[in-house]
């Protein structure tokens, strides 16, 4: 692309012109990379001035393509607007995230193929937006199917937790369920297995069988499931704590749980017969 002086782009354009209403900000080159990739268009996009032009010159290409509208904006300004968030020179103003139906998760599991088992991730009163985010990071490097969250007591899908996801949140199909112990039922229904995570547990998580499919449940942190959330657990399995610390934050005890049915499953396949 052709640039003017000090490499700024020509069609970067200066000038006071705000957020557009109704948009949500994404932070970082990996968050807005993941909204493009998943096909959508942000409306305007604010790259630092200097050479952050240059550097991301591809990122604001594919975004100017799609109709957005560039603008160079003073680091201090970004700054500001990420309220302490890396945003790597770059943020992008798109639609709000919103969360898939009940409706769209059943329609996928009844129609989902016998040779790769889903796996699911659960998050029962996780309302911490840095948790959340971390959860969905986590998911996403696992190759989790699926997030399912209840209506009540769960963090919004917002725009921190877009950043902290680093582009999961984008990649990672988040359901949002009106009743979750209703719902844990229909996934039994359907041949799903749910293991939730509890402290108490008399299982260590390394003797429970994630090779087939299944739904993690992850409570909140210190509190734990709801009492209707571990009733519908088919078993409960726990972290084997060898150090002084009774628990550990939620994201990473949800990062240990994904890896492990990532262990178990790529030993199963290969000693799947082909």
């Amino acid at each position: 692309m052709a640039t003017g002086r000090k490499g700024r782009h020509r069609d970067v354009k200066k000038g006071p012109h705000r957020p557009p209403g109704g948009l949500e900000a994404v932070f970082g080159v990996h968050a807005v990379r993941a909204l493009l990739d998943r096909g959508e268009r942000p409306r305007e996009l604010w790259v630092q001035e200097g050479d952050a032009g240059q550097r991301l010159a591809e990122l604001v290409e594919a975004a100017r393509q799609g109709g957005a509208r560039i603008q160079a904006r003073p680091r201090d300004e970004l700054d500001r607007l990420a309220q302490g968030a890396a945003h790597q020179g770059v943020v992008a103003f798109a639609a709000p995230l919103a969360a898939e139906g009940e409706a769209s998760l059943w329609l996928r599991l009844e129609a989902w193929p016998d040779a790769a088992p889903p796996l699911l991730l659960v998050l029962d009163g996780i309302t911490d937006v840095h948790n959340f985010g971390a959860c969905l990071r986590s998911a996403d490097a696992a190759g989790a199917h699926g997030v399912i969250v209840p209506k009540d007591k769960a963090a919004p899908l917002n725009a921190t937790v877009r950043k902290v996801a680093c582009g999961a949140a984008e990649s990672v199909p988040v359901y949002q369920v009106t009743n979750l112990a209703r719902a844990l039922a229909r996934l039994k229904e359907l041949g799903v297995w749910v293991t939730g995570t509890a402290g108490e547990a008399e299982a260590s998580l390394y003797e429970a069988d994630f090779a087939g499919p299944v739904a993690l449940v992850m409570g909140a942190e210190g509190k734990g499931m709801r009492r209707l959330t571990r009733e519908a657990c088919d078993t409960l399995v726990k972290l084997p704590m060898a150090g002084s610390v009774s628990s550990l934050n939620v994201s990473v005890a949800t990062g240990i749980c994904l890896f492990e049915a990532v262990r178990q499953r790529r030993l199963a396949s290969r000693a799947t017969p082909h």
